[in-house]
């Protein structure tokens, strides 16, 4: 027999394309995205027979009269090339002409799409409470063909996204290398997507580590009433909302099972059914997720050295000395802040206060206490926050604390040592050595605890004997790995039962654009906060830096714009042993009479250069301000719910506490520290080592840095150097200030400040 020939295909314009014809002008090709004029007399005298209705050889004969010999092939060659004509095997009726032009509108095949949509199957599966019977309806009705068994793709349809049944389902479509979608009617707000089952994607798991992340109370919640999975929530739709978010999922499988893809199919869909607003929200595959990544690359990174490189500094300006610029790191890792599937939900500025404050929030500090409740009443620190002299500083320094505090969250696949401290003690560092409480601290704790907020919390004493979990370190002093218990790295590691013998907190945490980066900014806020103790807890008097002298326009507009409130800044410098330039600034309120409040606040700043450490303690003094400055002369509620800074702001005077008010003394100036500036953050650092080093100290440096966050975050330990909280075990506390010649004894533990630094 021979072939069976095939009827040539019928040729015409593709259906979302409306034709109109201005005769003499051109030909207009009409559609909801775009028009398209096509000009010239030969494509006016062709376009009447490109109806759909003919094939190539029939137009051709129809034109004869009209075109040159061949001329309507080469057209007709042209406008196909240009995507405007396409052919079909048969008149189509209106519903299958509507069909194919909607899948010629998607930049797809008609033809094809329909045959892809007519032979694609659909399963329905059902999670929780919700019903699948109307999804199933509302597929049928659209055209889609659904089946109870294998299917091209499966929607399913939820009350929570975090519904644990999802794990379970997830993992077998995953094994039989099938698409799902997940599909939530319920609630004000709609969800969609994303389409999972991609070898490359990410998984629910993926997706519900984020989820969690934007429900930090939600989960205290859940974890104190020894339940998992999100907390069920009343019945709350509409059946037009609900209809909607059906039809809704019923169009994301048609397109898919059509062949249409785009980059918003590996997005979760909102569609908020107040307002119809919809938005996409990212979601990404997590490298190291236990589920369809590698959680091995944790333990990897944490074990390998710690090897510093030569890097350039690219922005030496405004607070300090760095790799890459503030808009460098918002373009790079801006993509992380998102309201459902963002690590960061906003960045939001401080509304209290001028905007000269240039204060920004970026959601809640895990490293505030118990993630939850311990977060929100965690005192001024509750929020992570952003500092700096321009807006784009500012919230890029809110990012980068967000992304930090979230790095250093225990995730579980963190490497570990387990073992106890006598029989590791080769290895391993004594945590009394970083945390640095007094045996009389540890005595009287409870009631302590009971009266201050969770920064100021003193743990229970470590045992020597007890088995504990010990994660590595790198000593860039000896290069080699010490160990140190990983509760007192990471927030949220499990402990005990009743049992908190290692607090952990963001001390010497850094981020940065580089990992050298980090380790350099991680070390100079253990540089400060040492300084700091010295100051606060032996009340000595310091002398005032003269600002005037560093010229600087910047903090002129500073005192003016804190004068307008009324207030007063002076800066104290703290430089202790270390040699390296620490400030504390300072801010009161000016003539508030016998007895009222001077709601006195501080910011605090290191840094090799003078200049640099001024400005990062004024533009932590910014930052701080909009607690204290709301137009009812009200306080945050930060400040209201944590005991110390209430107390602080409601008492605390410069006349009762002259620690306060700079010495006697001739004021220091951008000269009175000297420095030897480098190009090259490798060479600050190994400046570091060395300074360390000639004073007994070596350098630790823990790699937090996530693969799915990608921003460098090193944890940075320096046994011995003082904390900011009230932490009084003997040493430096006691030591450097006799050294110093700031007081002529030891000041008596009892004597130490009984104010808790609160920032």
């Amino acid at each position: 027999m021979g072939a069976v020939q095939t009827a040539a295909p019928l040729l015409g314009f593709k259906p979302h394309l409306r034709v109109e014809q201005v005769p003499g002008e051109a030909v207009y090709l009409i559609s909801d995205q775009r028009v398209t004029a096509l000009h010239g007399e030969q494509i006016a005298r062709l376009a009447p027979f490109l109806d759909g209705t003919r094939p190539l050889e029939r137009i051709a004969q129809d034109t004869a009269d009209a075109l040159p010999s061949g001329q309507a092939a080469r057209l007709v060659s042209r406008l196909t090339g240009a995507g405007l004509l396409c052919g079909r095997e048969r008149q189509a009726s209106p519903r299958e002409t509507a069909e194919q032009a909607y899948w010629e509108a998607a930049g797809l095949d008609g033809n094809s799409a329909a045959n892809d949509l007519a032979n694609g199957t659909v399963r329905v599966v059902s999670v929780g409470g919700t019903d699948a019977d109307e999804l199933s309806r509302v597929l049928t009705a659209a055209g889609l063909a659904t089946t109870e068994g294998p299917a091209d793709l499966v929607l399913v349809l939820c009350d929570d996204y975090l519904d644990p049944e999802l794990a379970v389902l997830d993992a077998e479509l995953r094994e039989a290398k099938r698409r799902w979608l997940p599909v939530k009617a319920t609630g004000t707000d709609l969800w969609v997507g994303p389409f999972f089952g991609d070898p490359d994607g990410p998984c629910w798991t993926c997706l519900a580590e984020r989820l969690w992340r934007s429900r930090p109370v939600e989960a205290h919640v859940q974890r104190m009433l020894g339940r998992s999975g999100p907390v069920p929530r009343p019945s709350c739709t509409l059946p037009a909302a609900r209809l909607a978010a059906l039809q809704l999922a019923g169009l994301e499988a048609a397109k898919w099972l059509a062949g249409y893809r785009d980059a918003g199919q590996q997005a979760l869909r909102t569609l908020d059914g107040l307002t119809l607003a919809g938005e996409l929200h990212p979601v990404v595959r997590r490298p190291q997720c236990p589920s369809c990544g590698e959680p091995a690359m944790i333990t990897a990174q944490v074990k390998a050295p710690v090897v510093l490189r030569s890097r350039i500094k690219r922005d030496t300006g405004g607070n300090g000395h760095r790799s890459l610029t503030p808009q460098q790191l918002l373009d790079r890792y801006g993509h992380l802040v998102d309201p459902v599937t963002g690590l960061v939900r906003g960045i939001v500025r401080n509304a209290c206060g001028p905007e000269f404050f240039n204060s920004f929030s970026a959601g809640l500090n895990p490293a505030a206490g118990t993630q939850g409740l311990g977060a929100i009443r965690g005192g001024l620190r509750a929020s992570c926050g952003g500092k700096g002299a321009t807006e784009i500083q500012a919230r890029v320094s809110a990012l980068a604390e967000s992304l930090e505090r979230h790095s250093g969250h225990y995730e579980g696949g963190e490497s570990t040592v387990r073992g106890s401290y006598r029989d590791l003690a080769a290895e391993a560092i004594h945590p009394d050595t970083v945390q640095l409480y007094d045996e009389r601290q540890y005595t009287a704790r409870a009631e302590w605890n009971e009266r201050h907020g969770p920064f100021q919390h003193v743990a229970d004493p470590f045992e020597e004997e007890r088995p504990t979990d010990w994660t590595p370190l790198w000593s860039v002093t000896e290069q080699r790995h010490k160990l140190l218990p990983t509760a007192l790295l990471y927030y949220g590691v499990p402990q005990p039962s009743g049992a908190f013998s290692c607090l952990a907190t963001s001390n010497g945490t850094a981020a940065g654009g580089t990992v050298e980066d980090a380790v350099l900014q991680g070390f100079l806020e253990l540089v400060e906060r040492d300084a700091l103790a010295l100051w606060w807890y032996n009340r000595t008097r310091q002398p005032a830096v003269d600002l005037d002298a560093f010229d600087d326009p910047w903090i002129a507009e500073l005192r003016r714009v804190h004068a307008s409130l009324g207030r007063e800044v002076w800066v104290l410098d703290l430089t202790a042993d270390l040699g390296i330039p620490v400030m504390a600034a300072l801010s009161r309120i000016v003539d508030a009479g016998s007895g009222q409040r001077q709601d006195i606040m501080f910011g605090f700043g290191a840094h090799f250069d003078p200049a640099i450490a001024l400005r990062r303690a004024l533009t932590e003094l910014n930052q701080m301000m909009p607690h204290v400055v709301a137009p009812d002369g009200s306080v945050s509620r930060a400040v209201a719910e944590d005991p110390d800074v209430n107390e602080w702001l409601r008492t605390a005077t410069v006349e009762a506490n002259p620690y306060l008010l700079p010495a006697d003394c001739a004021p220091t100036g951008p000269h009175t520290h000297p420095y030897t500036p480098h190009d090259d953050l490798r060479e600050d650092i190994e400046t570091v080592v060395g300074l360390l080093r000639g004073k007994g100290m070596e350098l630790l440096v823990l790699d937090q840095t996530r693969p799915d966050v990608g921003l460098p975050v090193v944890k940075v330990v320096v046994p011995g150097l003082r904390p900011h909280w009230a932490r009084f075990a003997p040493g430096r506390l006691f030591d450097v200030p006799v050294q110093l010649g700031r007081v002529p004894a030891p000041t008596p533990y009892e004597d130490l400040n009984p104010v808790p630094l609160f920032l």
